[in-house]
């Protein structure tokens, strides 16, 4: 089916939907280089207890939210530049439920444009399996953290 796509003038097509996944990645990792930067520079993973763990899981989760908001929101111009769904709405709608993966099959792109669904939703999963490998990897080290104050108490 990839084959075909590429001979049938899916070519432009494939480049495009690459070129939106390489947009989606370089957010990401800006996204994530700042969020580390800042984590370093406030010594946010040194802390522990319980209140500064609320505090930095609250902010971790808000900028990761914002990220992804932003990446669906490229995949919803894009859609709605290339007038693959008739309104803004249905765009950003539709680019939200694709990434998540949710797809309710409420709407549906034009023919040409299918493979992007799928395309979106792979970037979407690999990038929410980011988000969470660095959530995991914050929870760890306040757990870690936590394990070495409460060693020192006794």
């Amino acid at each position: 089916m990839f084959i075909e796509i590429l001979f049938s003038g899916g070519v432009r097509l494939t480049l495009l939907a690459g070129g939106l996944v390489l947009v989606t990645v370089i957010m990401h990792a800006v996204g994530f280089s700042l969020l580390l930067r800042a984590l370093v520079r406030t010594n946010a993973l040194s802390r522990s207890g319980i209140r500064p763990l609320a505090l930095i899981l609250t902010g971790l989760t808000s900028w990761l939210m914002m990220i992804h908001a932003a990446e669906v929101s490229v995949w919803g111009v894009f859609y709605l530049w290339q007038g693959c769904l008739p309104d803004a709405e249905s765009a950003f709608y539709f680019s939200g439920i694709t990434y998540t993966t949710v797809g309710y099959g409420d709407l549906v792109l034009p023919t040409q444009w299918r493979m992007f669904g799928p395309i979106e939703a792979m970037a979407g999963t690999l990038m929410s399996g980011l988000s969470t490998g660095l959530f995991f990897a914050v929870v760890s080290r306040w757990i870690g953290n936590w394990v070495q104050v409460q060693s020192r108490k006794r």
